[in-house]
């Protein structure tokens, strides 16, 4: 395992991004995190085992802003690696930033503002906007398709850490991670709240992405 680790801050978000092989992608990213308006966070990257140039685009960032962390371990898959984010945030609230996609500039600007006006607020989530296909297979029958605008989208989840590790972190399941770990939190009876700013960037058009390749169920 490498770890790359930065001096010791409270952050109010620690963004996770997990990545497998994306090099081509995480400039879109990393760069849409750079350009937000809010400037309390921290970028906690766990580099599940990927054998491209994926360090190496890494370290300008990790060279260029204190705010960046860099963890490699051997392939454990996405849900596995989060539960590692989880485990070496030090923000108050953690979220997520797939290597595919991205936030508008003011994605972590609002989630900000909410928690002020709201801080009862123990997960929040939505507020997607989708690129490309809109449908996705059904989680209970892999051979149905149904819109994202009914599914839990990990990506937007924002929770505070005690929360998730309370929780016990992400299931490693084939598909439907996201959803299993918000249905325990509402059986824990977390205070939830969903809201519709569309500032997360779900891009659909990553050949590799576990929606992509799930495999229908007969």
């Amino acid at each position: 395992m490498y770890i790359a680790v930065r001096k010791n801050i409270i952050p109010y978000f620690s963004v996770i991004v997990t990545t497998y092989n994306r090099a081509d992608l995480l400039h879109r990213a990393f760069n849409s995190l750079l350009n937000q308006v809010e400037h309390d966070w921290e970028c906690i990257i766990i580099d599940d085992g990927s054998n491209d140039d994926t360090f190496s685009i890494c370290r300008k960032y990790l060279d260029s802003d204190p705010r960046f962390r860099y963890i490699f371990h051997s392939n454990r898959g996405q849900a596995l690696s989060k539960n590692v984010g989880i485990l070496t945030a030090s923000g108050i609230y953690i979220t997520f930033l797939d290597s595919d996609d991205e936030y508008r500039k003011d994605h972590l600007e609002i989630r900000h503002k909410v928690f002020n006006q709201n801080p009862h607020v123990e997960l929040l989530h939505g507020g997607v906007k989708i690129i490309g296909n809109h449908y996705v297979p059904d989680l209970n029958d892999t051979t149905k398709m149904i819109h994202l605008s009914d599914c839990i989208i990990g990506g937007t989840f924002f929770i505070r850490k005690e929360k998730a590790i309370a929780l016990g972190g992400f299931k490693a399941l084939t598909y439907g991670d996201d959803t299993e770990f918000y249905e325990r939190a509402v059986k824990k009876g977390f205070v939830i709240a969903k809201i519709s700013y569309p500032t997360y960037f779900y891009n659909r058009d990553s050949p590799d992405s576990i929606c992509n390749n799930i495999k229908k169920s007969k």
